[in-house]
């Protein structure tokens, strides 16, 4: 469980990939012995000790990475996120050289002494 900071709230845990699939797993077989979906998440992540919602989003993600759900995968996630911050950089370096342009702009139009 996830220990508390002194203000007295929990800290972010950080849980391993192996922690992870051994979690996703355990649902899976769980899903397949019991022939429902209903309540495994939960049964399981009492079992290890990890948040609800937290197994269910590794479930969910994980059905989607193996082509069971449709949905956004990780890698495709990690790809978009790549591209937005390209664009952010190349964004800021448009900025930079407009403002450049028109700063050497200016100094062309100046009369020269």
């Amino acid at each position: 469980m996830p220990q508390e900071s002194k203000s007295g709230r929990p800290t972010a845990r950080r849980y391993t990939d192996t922690e992870r699939a051994q979690a996703v797993r355990l649902v899976r077989q769980l899903r397949a012995e019991l022939g429902t979906h209903h309540g495994t998440a939960n049964r399981v992540a009492q079992q290890l000790g990890y948040g609800v919602e937290t197994v269910r989003k590794w479930v969910r993600q994980a059905d989607i990475d193996d082509g069971h759900t449709p949905g956004i995968t990780t890698a495709e996630s990690e790809r978009v996120k790549e591209l937005e911050q390209e664009v952010k950089e190349l964004r800021r370096a448009n900025a930079i050289l407009k403002s450049a342009s028109a700063f050497f702009a200016a100094e062309l139009d100046r009369p020269q002494r």
